[in-house]
């Protein structure tokens, strides 16, 4: 085992090293205010995904993407000429919006556009768009949403307060109406609680694969039930502390180095399995040091949301709770279609969680190259 140890050792230093040339993809960010006559949007976009017509939807790296050369040549353009090929753009982008006052579409105008200057072009560079829209007369409220294309969306009403609507739209999906009189649209605790829930639930099931692929790896080391409670209980306790310092900030480390480390401590998981591992320190410390990394991963999303202060801790703890509950699922579907019928059988371990580990193994490898050199 002290070869297995050393060649984990191994992957996860190496990934550190040669993650950072990713190009990851984060989700847009929209500030929006609704008057009587008009709607304005003030974005933070992924500029060079959009021009490129890279699918955001599916996934967070554009090196995975089949534009990718046209989104690095986009990307080595100075700030202005990128700014001008966006307002050139503009007349068949201003198609993907779907902003509605009830049931009539919004006919939208960009009012500026500014491109950030940074000084490698391997990292993120945000393009900033001022969207305005006249309203057609009446009350009917507004909806904000764009194309699945573009990718998720988080939505800020401005002018709210600590109470006012804030949203993670999961790519084409739309806001709730948001009214014309004045009027903020408010969210009571118990319903940004639930909604949290949701996200995070969602942020494992379906869209969790790495983590899925995690929590089989826990579960296939064995089935009973000391080895997995402490594995479970040392993967949540080092989520949730990573989980609350990078959303606040207090911790921030890009998710193009967290991936592969990601990906890579699978790979000793389910390897391990293979081997027949005891539940010993080093078990222990990958998963936690895992609990870790995908603590980091989870508050890319909560982060961005901009909850303010008072609302911050309900979010954070309905979300935690939905990745838990995302996370047991998980757990209980494995044991009632697996473990429960073949568990006691004596060839269980040669073929089924060896099997199952190999894959996990295989899949997982494959990402770390696939995050570091691809």
């Amino acid at each position: 085992m002290n070869i297995l140890r050393t060649l984990a050792l191994a992957l996860l230093l190496s990934t550190h090293a040669s993650a950072s040339a990713a190009h990851e993809l984060n989700p847009s960010v929209a500030d929006v205010t609704v008057s009587a006559e008009t709607v304005k949007l003030e974005l933070s976009l992924n500029t060079e995904a959009m021009l490129a017509g890279i699918d955001q939807s599916t996934g967070e790296n554009t090196d995975d993407a089949p534009e990718a050369a046209e989104y690095d040549a986009l990307r080595a353009l100075p700030a202005e000429e990128l700014a001008q090929r966006f307002y050139e753009a503009w007349p068949t982008l201003r198609a993907d919006f779907d902003l509605r006052a009830g049931d009539a579409p919004v006919t939208l105008e960009l009012t500026d556009i500014t491109i950030a200057d940074v000084p490698d072009e391997s990292l993120p560079r945000d393009g900033r768009a001022v969207i305005t829209g006249a309203l057609p007369p009446g009350d009917a409220p507004v909806t904000v949403g764009w194309t699945s294309g573009f990718g998720p969306l988080i939505l800020r009403q401005v002018g709210g307060g600590e109470d006012a609507y804030s949203d993670f739209l999961n790519p084409g999906t739309v806001s709730q109406p948001l009214p014309r009189s004045g009027e903020i649209v408010t969210e009571g605790w118990a319903a940004l609680f639930t909604r949290y829930i949701v996200v995070g639930f969602e942020h494992i099931i379906p869209k969790g694969l790495d983590h899925i692929l995690f929590v089989l790896g826990l579960f296939f080391f064995s089935l009973k039930m000391r080895p997995l409670v402490w594995q479970i209980s040392a993967f949540t306790l080092a989520h949730t502390v990573t989980l609350a310092l990078a959303s606040l900030k207090i911790v921030v480390i890009p998710a193009a180095v967290v991936e592969p480390l990601i990906a890579a401590s699978i790979v000793y998981v389910a390897v391990e399995n293979i081997f027949g591992g005891r539940l010993g320190w080093w078990r222990v410390a990958v998963v936690t040091t895992f609990g870790l990394l995908h603590g980091l991963g989870f508050a890319y999303v909560l982060g961005d949301v901009g909850l303010e202060p008072a609302r911050f801790l309900t979010g954070l703890i309905g979300f935690n709770i939905g990745v838990e509950i995302g996370q047991l699922t998980v757990i209980a579907v494995a044991f009632l279609t697996v473990g429960y019928w073949f568990g006691r059988k004596p060839w269980y371990r040669r073929f089924i969680a060896i099997p199952a580990s190999l894959a996990i193994a295989a899949v997982a490898a494959f990402w770390v190259v696939e995050r570091t050199l691809l």
